[in-house]
C-alpha cells in the first residue's frame, strides 16, 4: 500500500520548519520555575508592550468578536498610505510581514527559480523559497552587512526576488543609501526587489526606498507592527508596492487574513508616536548598555541599529543552554550557520542588567572565552 506522503513535493519534505525563540511559559514548565522569574530576550519583542491608545482600541474590538473583520482593511490601509505618503492601493495586510513574503511566492515563484539573500539573512526567505521549489542563492556579506554589488553579480535570468533585509536581522546592520540607489541603478527588470524594514522605525536618519514605491519600479517593501508597536502576538504587517504589483498580491491573499482586533489595534498603534518615541529612547539605551558591557568583558559583537545585538561567546548552544537554566533566554545562532555566537534583544533596564549579571557569572565559571587575559 503507498504511503499519502508518496504524493508530497519532494521540496516540501525536505524543508525544515522554522524555529522561533523559546516561549516563557514552556521554559517555565521545562525548568520547574515561575514565568515571573524569567526574561526573554529572544524575539526582538518590545519590553513596553502595546501601546495603551492599541490595548483600549483592541478591547473596545471584543465586543465586536461575532462580526468579520474589514477584509479590505479599508481604515488601517488608509491610515497607513496617508502617513506614508502613498495610496490605499499601495498597500496591502499580512497575518504578520512574513505572510507578504508567501504573497510574493504565491505571485511569482516556480520551481527551478532562484532567490537571492545575503548569507546571514532571515532564516524565513529561504523557507519560503524551498515552499515554492525555488533556490536559494546567499551571498557572503563581509561584515555580516548585505553586499550588493556581489547580490547583483549573483543575479541571473533565474533570479525572480532578491531580499535586502535592512536593518538585517540577525546582524543589525544597515545598507545606506548611496549603495541602495547604486544598486537600484542596475538591478534587472526580471527581479522584484523586497526590502524587509521591520526594524526601520529604530533608525535615527533611514535610507528611503519608498521613493522606489512612487516610482513604480519592481519593489515590495515590508514593514510591521510586531516590534515598534509591540503587537507581536496579533501577527499583522503590511507591505508596500507599486499599485500593479500590490494588486497581484491581494489575489494571493485569504479572505479575513488580518483580524479585526489586530486592525483595530495597529491601528490606534499607528497614531501613538508618544508610545514609538519612548521605545526608541528604551532601545537606544538599552542597546548602548549591552554594547558598552560586552565591550568591558572583551566580547565581539556587531554594532547594531536594531533593537538586538549579535554578540559572539565562544559555544553558542552551551551558553544559550546555561542561561535557559537561569530563567534568561536569548537566542542561539547555529541555525544561522554562527555558533559561536547568540543574539540578545534589548528588554527594560533591568532585563538588561539582569542579562548581563548572568552572562558574567558564565564567563567567571570558564563557560566561554570573552579574549581578555586574567
Amino acid at each position: 500500500m503507498s504511503s499519502i506522503l508518496s504524493n508530497a513535493h519532494k521540496h516540501i519534505l525536505d524543508l525544515v520548519a522554522y524555529e522561533p525563540g523559546k516561549p516563557v511559559e514552556e521554559l517555565a514548565r521545562e525548568m520547574g520555575l515561575e514565568p515571573s522569574q524569567i526574561i526573554k530576550l529572544a524575539s526582538n519583542e518590545n519590553p513596553l508592550g502595546p501601546s495603551p491608545a492599541a490595548l483600549q482600541a483592541m478591547r473596545d474590538t471584543l465586543e465586536r468578536s461575532h462580526f468579520y473583520p474589514d477584509g479590505g482593511a479599508w481604515a488601517l490601509r488608509n491610515a497607513i498610505a496617508e502617513k506614508l505618503d502613498l495610496k490605499r492601493e499601495n498597500v496591502i495586510l499580512g497575518n504578520g510581514s512574513n505572510e507578504i513574503i508567501e504573497f510574493i511566492g504565491h505571485a511569482f515563484l516556480k520551481p527551478g527559480d532562484e532567490v537571492v539573500t545575503a548569507g546571514h539573512a532571515f532564516a524565513v526567505y529561504n523557507l519560503m523559497a524551498q515552499l515554492f521549489g525555488a533556490r536559494t542563492v546567499e551571498v557572503p556579506d563581509p561584515g555580516f552587512t548585505h553586499d550588493l554589488e556581489a547580490m547583483l553579480a549573483a543575479v541571473t535570468p533565474k533570479t525572480r526576488q532578491l531580499f535586502i533585509a535592512n536593518p538585517n536581522n540577525p546582524t543589525g546592520t544597515l545598507v545606506g543609501q548611496e549603495a541602495i540607489d547604486r544598486f537600484m541603478e542596475r538591478v534587472p527588470e526580471h527581479v522584484l526587489v523586497i526590502f524587509d524594514e521591520a526594524y526601520f522605525e529604530f533608525l535615527d536618519n533611514p535610507p528611503d526606498v519608498l521613493r522606489y514605491v512612487r516610482e513604480d519600479r519592481n519593489v515590495v517593501v515590508m514593514r510591521t507592527f510586531s516590534k515598534i508597536q509591540g503587537l507581536a502576538n496579533l501577527r499583522i504587517g503590511y507591505g508596500l508596492a507599486p499599485a500593479r504589483i500590490a494588486e497581484v498580491l491581494q489575489k494571493t491573499r485569504q479572505p479575513f487574513n488580518a483580524n479585526g482586533i489586530a486592525q483595530a489595534g495597529a491601528l490606534a498603534g499607528l497614531r501613538d508616536e508618544v508610545h514609538m518615541r519612548r521605545t526608541r529612547e528604551l532601545t537606544h539605551d538599552g542597546r548602548n548598555y549591552l554594547e558598552a558591557e560586552f565591550t568591558k568583558m572583551g566580547l565581539t559583537f556587531v554594532p547594531s541599529v536594531a533593537n538586538f545585538v549579535l554578540v559572539q561567546v565562544g559555544d553558542g548552544d552551551a551558553v544559550f543552554k546555561a542561561l535557559l537554566k537561569r530563567g534568561v533566554i536569548v537566542r542561539a545562532m547555529r541555525s544561522y550557520k554562527l555558533p559561536d555566537w547568540i543574539r540578545v534583544s534589548v528588554g527594560t533596564m533591568e532585563q538588561n542588567r539582569r542579562f548581563i549579571e548572568e552572562l558574567e557569572l558564565l564567563n567567571k565559571a570558564g563557560l566561554f572565552k570573552t579574549g581578555k587575559t586574567a
